[in-house]
Order: C-alpha cells, then sequence, then structure tokens
C-alpha cells in the first residue's frame, strides 16, 4: 500500500518529492491565499463600519457568512426598516470565503429541495439586481452510480421529484460519458443528472446579498463583535459590543463556527462542532483545457468525494472515513481562536489518499495532473449534517440559522424561508428536520462529536428507507425497558431514545439490514400485528413528548391553541394546533385529568418544537398556567388487543369493562401497586390503553403485565407493526399526512376541528376562508398491487402520464394481503374508485381510491356488534 501511495503522490507532486519522502504529506502544497482559485480576490476592498452607529433595531442578526447576509437582504427587501448585521471580523470570515461553493436542487429531503431551488434562482437573477457579479456556473451535475444498491438509490430518489419543479433525471451510462468524456466508464452503472446545477463563488455571492442588503435599507456593521446578550423582561435583547449596547426587538444567531460562543451568552449549547475539509485545486489539465464547454460537477458516492472544473484544471473534495476525517474538538472545548478569521488549517493529505486513488481511477487525467492548492478549513456540523433553523424553545425572540455543512446552496432558500417565518409568525413550510429544538438537554458534546464524524463519513453512502445510524448511541435518554429488551430486538432512534422497532425470534436473521424492497424485518413485523390484532401486544412508548399543564387560565389556553373542544375532566381527545394561516402546526393527544390539568402528549419528535409553541402563545395572551415537561420522568407502555382488558383486570381492582372505563377515557389508578394514568386509546386501532407511569417503575411494571398475559400468549410488538395497524385503520400521522405544508380539511381532519366552538383559536379565520373558497386538492386512501416493494411516503402519483400528486405514508397490509398508502391528489380524481399509479423505484404500480378504513377499529367493531352486526374483525367492503 505504502508503494502504491508513493506512485499516485509522483504522479501528483513530482516537484515535492525529495529523497523517497513525500513533503507533501506534510502540507508543503502551494496553499498561499493570493492565488486561491476564486473569479474574485477574498481581498477585495473591506467594507468599514458604517458612519451611522444604530442603538436600536428590530432585528439584530449575529454573523456576516453567506447565511447572515441572505436573511439581511430578505428580511431588508420584504420591507422590514430597522435590520442590523453585525460581524466580529469581515463579510465571508469563517467558512464562508473558503467554501467550494458547490450549487444542487438535489437533496433527498422532500422540502429542502424547496430551499435548493429557491437557492439557485435567486443567484441565476442577483447579479442583474445588485449590479455585483456573482460567478455563477450552471453546468449541471452528475451524481455516479457504480453499484445496484446505488442505481436502486437514484431510482428511490426519482420517485420523489416527480412534484418538485427542479429537472432531474436517470440517465444511461452512454449519456453519462456524453456529458463527461473524461470519465473511466468501467465501472458506471448509471447517472443521476441535475441541467440547473454547478458552482457559484462564495464571496461574489454574499457580496452580491450584501449591496442588496443595502439598496433596501439593511445596515451592515463590522468590525463590531457582540460581547454578550441580555434578554428583557418584556422578551426584547440588549445586544452589548464595545462600542455600545443596541436594543434589538429580536436576534438571530447566523455566527458560524461562532455560533456555540453566542449560545452560551444565554445558557445554550448549540450541539456544533468544526469540521477540517480538505479539498485541492489542479493546475491547468491538457485535456480539460480542449473541452469546447465546461464539465458538469460530478459526485462518485462510491469514492465519496465531489469534483468540479476550475478554470482549466479541476477541484477535487473528499468526504473521510469516520476514523480518518479531523474535527476541531479543542473549539468546542476552549472556544474558538479570538482572532481567528480568514485562516485555515494545516493540510493532511495523508487523511484523503484513498478518495485521490478512487479519484484517479474513476478521472484518469488526473493521475499526471499538479496541485496548486490545498484548501483545509472548518465547516460546522451538526450531529445529523443538517442545519439548526428557526427559533429556540425557552427563550423569547432568539433564533438560530447554525450549523451548515452546505451553507452556500441553502444561504439563499434560508435566507427567504426566515424572513418569510419572522415577518408573518410561521413558517411558509414545514422543515422541522432543521428545527433547532429537535436536540435537548441529552446532547452532549460527546455525542455530537461522535454524531459529526459518523454524518461526515457518511456523507455518501447509499440513503436507505428506514436508515439507522448508530455512533453516539445510546444517549442517556434509555426507558426502564432498555436493559430488558436490547437484545431482543431492532432499535430505533427516536429524539435520543432508544425505542423497539420489531422483534427477532429464533430464526429470524437479525440486525439492521437496510434496504428498498422487503428485508429482515417484513415477516417479523406481520407476526407482530397478528399478535394484536388476535392477541395482546406490549409496546414501549416513553419516548412520547409529554406536557403538564395547570392554573386557573389553562382551559383558556387550550381553547385558544386547539381547534377541537376540550375534553371534559376524565376525558381525552385528539386536538390539533393550527398556524395563523390555518396549516397543521402540531397534532396531540389532550386529557383532561382533574378539572383544571392537563396532559398532553405529542410525538418524540415534536416535543420542544411544540413545547415551544405553546410556551410563546401563554406568554402572549399572558395565561396564568404552569406548563412542565414532564417528558423525561415519565414512562409509557402501550397495551393493546383483544385480550388487552382481560391481562390488566387481574392486575387492578379497577374496573376496565367497557362500560366502566370507556374509549377515549383516562383515570388514577393502580397496576399491582404501581401508580398509572390509564388512557384508553391506541394507536394500533385495538382495544387497548396507554399506561403512564413514573420512570423508575418502567421495568417492574412491564414484568407484572407480561407475567400476568402469560396464558393470553402475550408478546411485544415494536413501532413498525404500530405504523402498519395505523394505517391499516387509516389514522393520519403529524408529519406525513398533515404537517405545515398542509390544512386540516385537505388531510381529513374535519371531525377534530370545531368551527362552531366560541373561543377564536389561532387559525379559526384562515380556516373558514379556505372552507369557503373550497378545496383544491384531498388526501385519499389507496391500495396498490405491488410485488416486493411497498411504499414508504413522498412518492409520485401519476394519472394519464403525469403526476399528479404525492404520496404521504404507506406500508404493506398484513390483514389483506396488499400494499397501500395515504397520498394528496387533485379533488377531481380523489372520488371512491379512481384508478392511479404510484411509482416505486422507477416503476408504476396500478392503484386505487378506497374508502377508508381498510380495517374497521375496535371500537366502532365494538358499537357494530351491540347493534346486531358482525362481531368479528371486518374491511368496510364486508358490511
Amino acid at each position: 500500500m505504502l508503494r502504491c501511495r508513493l506512485r499516485v503522490l509522483n504522479c501528483w507532486f513530482p516537484a515535492k518529492r525529495r529523497g523517497g519522502k513525500t513533503a507533501s504529506l506534510l502540507g508543503t502544497a502551494v496553499r498561499h491565499l493570493s492565488s486561491f482559485p476564486t473569479t474574485e480576490k477574498w481581498e477585495g476592498k473591506p467594507s468599514s463600519l458604517e458612519a451611522r452607529w444604530k442603538d436600536k433595531a428590530e432585528t439584530v442578526i449575529i454573523g456576516g457568512g453567506c447565511v447572515g447576509v441572505s436573511l439581511a437582504y430578505h428580511l431588508a427587501k420584504a420591507g422590514m426598516k430597522d435590520v442590523l448585521l453585525l460581524e466580529k471580523s469581515e463579510l465571508t470570515a469563517g467558512s464562508t470565503w473558503h467554501a467550494a461553493g458547490l450549487t444542487t436542487y438535489f437533496h433527498p429531503g422532500i422540502n429542502l429541495k424547496h430551499i435548493h431551488h429557491y437557492s439557485i434562482k435567486l443567484y441565476e437573477k442577483l447579479e442583474e439586481e445588485t449590479g455585483q457579479a456573482v460567478g455563477f456556473h450552471q453546468p449541471g451535475s452528475l451524481r455516479i452510480a457504480s453499484t445496484p444498491a446505488r442505481v436502486d438509490e437514484f431510482k428511490y430518489q426519482m420517485t420523489r421529484v416527480g412534484w418538485h419543479p427542479a429537472e432531474q433525471y436517470l440517465v444511461t451510462p452512454e449519456r453519462v460519458q456524453e456529458l463527461f468524456p473524461l470519465l473511466n466508464m468501467e465501472k458506471v452503472l448509471a447517472g443521476l443528472y441535475n441541467p440547473g446545477d454547478g458552482h457559484i463563488d462564495p464571496y461574489s455571492l454574499t457580496m452580491a446579498l450584501a449591496a442588496g442588503a443595502r439598496k433596501y435599507g439593511a445596515q451592515l456593521n463590522y468590525p463590531v463583535q457582540v460581547t454578550n446578550l441580555k434578554s428583557k423582561t418584556d422578551g426584547t435583547w440588549e445586544v452589548e459590543t464595545p462600542l455600545g449596547i443596541i436594543q434589538a426587538k429580536r436576534i438571530v444567531n447566523t455566527a458560524g463556527f461562532w455560533a456555540r460562543e453566542i449560545g452560551k451568552m444565554i445558557g445554550l449549547r448549540h450541539p456544533l462542532i468544526p469540521v477540517h475539509h480538505q479539498y485541492v485545486v489542479t493546475a491547468t489539465i491538457p485535456e480539460v483545457k480542449a473541452l469546447e464547454k465546461e464539465l458538469p460537477v460530478i459526485r462518485d458516492l462510491e469514492g465519496s468525494y465531489y469534483l468540479r472544473q476550475e478554470r482549466d484544471g479541476l477541484l477535487f473534495g473528499p468526504y473521510e472515513s469516520e476514523n480518518k476525517m479531523k474535527l476541531q474538538e479543542s473549539w468546542v472545548t476552549h472556544g474558538v481562536p479570538p482572532g481567528f478569521g480568514k485562516e485555515l488549517f494545516e493540510s493532511d493529505l495523508d487523511r484523503i489518499m484513498d478518495h485521490v486513488e478512487a479519484a484517479m481511477e474513476m478521472v484518469p487525467v488526473l493521475k499526471h495532473a499538479d496541485i496548486i492548492n490545498v484548501v483545509a478549513g472548518p465547516i460546522t456540523y451538526s450531529p445529523d449534517i443538517l442545519p439548526l433553523v428557526g427559533p429556540h424553545q425557552g427563550v423569547q425572540n432568539y433564533w438560530v440559522a447554525v450549523g451548515f455543512g452546505y451553507g452556500i446552496i441553502h444561504a439563499g432558500g434560508i435566507g427567504k424561508y426566515l424572513s418569510d417565518w419572522i415577518l408573518n409568525g410561521e413558517p411558509p413550510f414545514d422543515l422541522i428536520e432543521l428545527d433547532p429544538n429537535r436536540y435537548g438537554k441529552w446532547t452532549t458534546t460527546e455525542y455530537t462529536a461522535a454524531k459529526a464524524r459518523e454524518s461526515y463519513g457518511f456523507n455518501n453512502i447509499v440513503g436507505y428507507p428506514k436508515e439507522e445510524r448508530f455512533a453516539g448511541r445510546p444517549t442517556e435518554r434509555v426507558s426502564g425497558l432498555y436493559e430488558i429488551l436490547k437484545s431482543e430486538c431492532s432499535m430505533g432512534f427516536h429524539a435520543g431514545w432508544e425505542q423497539p422497532h420489531w422483534f427477532y425470534k429464533p430464526g429470524d436473521e437479525v440486525g439492521y439490514r437496510p434496504s428498498f424492497r422487503r428485508t429482515n424485518w417484513f415477516e417479523p413485523v406481520g407476526r407482530e400485528c397478528k399478535q394484536v390484532m388476535e392477541k395482546v401486544g406490549v409496546i414501549d412508548l416513553t419516548p412520547f413528548g409529554k406536557f403538564s399543564i395547570r392554573g386557573s387560565d389553562s382551559v383558556k389556553l387550550l381553547d385558544r391553541l386547539f381547534a377541537n373542544v376540550i375534553p371534559k375532566a376524565g376525558f381525552t381527545n385528539i386536538s390539533h394546533m393550527l398556524t395563523p394561516r390555518g396549516r397543521v402546526y402540531a397534532e396531540l393527544t389532550v386529557s383532561h385529568l382533574r378539572p383544571g390539568e392537563f396532559l398532553l402528549i405529542t410525538g418524540s419528535g415534536s416535543e420542544l418544537h411544540d413545547m415551544r409553541w405553546i410556551e410563546e402563545e401563554a406568554i402572549r395572551g399572558q395565561y396564568k398556567v404552569e406548563i412542565k415537561n414532564v417528558t423525561e420522568e415519565s414512562g409509557v407502555l402501550g397495551i393493546a388487543g383483544p385480550y388487552a382488558r382481560k391481562v390488566l383486570q387481574k392486575l387492578t381492582t379497577e374496573d376496565l369493562s367497557d362500560a366502566a372505563f370507556r374509549f377515549l377515557q383516562s383515570k388514577h389508578f393502580k397496576i399491582a401497586d404501581i401508580p398509572v394514568t390509564g388512557i384508553r386509546i391506541s394507536y394500533t386501532g385495538e382495544l387497548g390503553w396507554e399506561l403512564y407511569h413514573r420512570r423508575e417503575d418502567s421495568a417492574a411494571l412491564y414484568s407484572v403485565i407480561m407475567e400476568a398475559g402469560h396464558e393470553e400468549g402475550i408478546d411485544n410488538f415494536g413501532t413498525y407493526a404500530m405504523n402498519t395497524l395505523r394505517l391499516e385503520k387509516a389514522f393520519r400521522a403529524w408529519g406525513a399526512e398533515m404537517n405545515c405544508d398542509t390544512n386540516p380539511l385537505e388531510a381529513g381532519l374535519q371531525y377534530f376541528i370545531k368551527l362552531n366552538k366560541p373561543a377564536d383559536f389561532i387559525g379559526k379565520q384562515a380556516l373558514k376562508q379556505i372552507k369557503e373558497k373550497g378545496l383544491e386538492r384531498q388526501l385519499v386512501y389507496l391500495t396498490l398491487q405491488t410485488d416486493t416493494v411497498d411504499p414508504e411516503g413522498n412518492e409520485s402519483v401519476w394519472y394519464n402520464s403525469k403526476v399528479i400528486g404525492n404520496t404521504t405514508s404507506g406500508c404493506y397490509s398484513y390483514s389483506t394481503k396488499q400494499s397501500l398508502a395515504f397520498a394528496y391528489v387533485p379533488v377531481e380524481l380523489s372520488k371512491v374508485g379512481q384508478k392511479l399509479e404510484v411509482e416505486l423505484l422507477g416503476k408504476n404500480y396500478p392503484a386505487a381510491v378506497i374508502q377508508e378504513p381498510l380495517l374497521m377499529t375496535e371500537p366502532t367493531r365494538t358499537r357494530l356488534q351491540k347493534k346486531g352486526g358482525k362481531a368479528q374483525i371486518q374491511t368496510k367492503a364486508d358490511i
């Protein structure tokens, strides 16, 4: 291997090899900033501090990188009068100036595609608008597939692009070679081609955005360092600087790798860590110079690098494996060095030699190229590589836009997204995957470092559905059942918690086996569904977000927050919080435990997302309430199935009969002397209870229930089975069938929306207007005839050879032996019996709109039985 590396380096650095040693490995490759390859050199004229000092501003933006300047531009352009940006050094200092500047329409995240799309369209017209050159090149980009799994991934992604505006094509090897004639085609099986992709000069882009911001009235002050932040009782801020104190209505942290320092000023520890990212630039390559047009950007995903043309040479940037890449952990523990601005790290070419070899094999002209620049600079990573964007829970009027691993392509869209949210009081569309509140106190520095290392190393791995990543796990968030169950099941990660996805039996292929088709969990999940439908099952639901709300104004607050009526004491309902535009911000289970005392339950991923919304409305309306997050202290066990009542009744004196403990009723009682709050509800749609208890009692409660149910054949089930069962009963899920992209009427939630209730709940007036105007699309329930692949959600729905909608979630129905899905389609195509097609892995499968649900819930079956109907489990077709 050493001999191979020396041979490689002899090709790349003939002038640097002396006496058998490769001095270039020690970072002696030329790295002078004066020759840094940008369209416009960064040493361009620095701006001085604005002549007029502002001591008041509506919005103070801290950080003058591409993202911060974009936000200033968008806020000012939208009409905000007092926008002030503070930069401690000069614009683009930090990560922006040395970025490779790649731009792409592609993203596996559905709404992040919107961010990318907006950015590119903005960059296309920015020079005309501001008069500032941006150095934007759009030669397109190619992702290279050289394994069958990667081809499947491309097909998987193509199913998710049909209902988006950007062009994207799955192309043959012949087309790949035509687009990039310098490739070695031996391993190329296919390409994913985005014609509008390319790259832009980050410095010039930022300066154009700055010119636009000033044009519309924003003020950009630098060098001005923020030395402290103080929150006032009215929710406004004092921003302290060496030049004086600025009074601000809100502050936005866009400080890049200084973001942690800003957060620490107010007691927050943002989970961010700088990564050393390297790329190299070659001298002129004759074969590149001879080309008639610019090469598209390529991403060799198996080689884990990107490569683009830079003038008449090439720019090559790899993502090292997690055991080779480097974090700047000292900045997390000791802070960023005070003078660090437009500096770089020492390069380390040893770390990237595997990628160099892969690149030379794929692009043979590299073998004879000379390197003229090596750039090794800091890029800030969050644990999951996605940025943190939006208002922060627990702190009034403090917003963040930090943790950008891909800041250039995100900057334009995020500036617009945040501007709209700040001005309109709600996000323009759903991006909960970027919510800064997805992390909590469980997110330690050690966890952040482990996940950032994993995320960087996994940058180009195959993106499977139901993906799990295992670095940094488990966190402190483990239920009392974790030690009991961890060897019996495949665990999933939910907002820091470990939760069983599915359980092993003798003969099963155990472990995490990702696939785009049915894999090792398929048969076991069917077994668990049968267990719940025919006997009784137990599931750990501890990751639920749980809030206690009490006080003299608790009913008034909840009546303002929720579109449903407030349940009477002792009862529970499903309620939705809407945005002012009438979109579904959240879905919660609301239990009125005692007069004026409530327990609110939400999904694990929505915990602090929902908590922030509730707290801010309580402050805004000056409600006299106590709001407490009890997620950490409360465990939850779910028990469901026809024998659930029989098993629990053995352990309690509480009457659990249907007459005494009705569906959606909640009570405090004891199970084997363990206090619980029991709610008769189950997301499976079967007879069941959710049992809320002290977290330290979980293991004991689980043990007595499993022992009591031995005769009834009790067993465990996981979240995969629960998801299948809820889909068979046509239960909607927040984040899939409903979110900030949808209103409750098109989502089919009319039963839960009480437009005639006296309280003026948030979104009520907007919803009335939506109802009066009429709907353009409708959520429908589909059955599909597939083979070894099932819908997951976000696939394209076709009619008459056109994409007319998208699925939201789907699965295989073990009860009826067919696939099913929810989907949004135009109202005129939403009637029962309508024939459609759903695209899965590059093939369109026949689908039909059916009457929901596929299977009736247990309460419905019980009512039918009492009326003399069929007693057995039945589908709508049976009636």
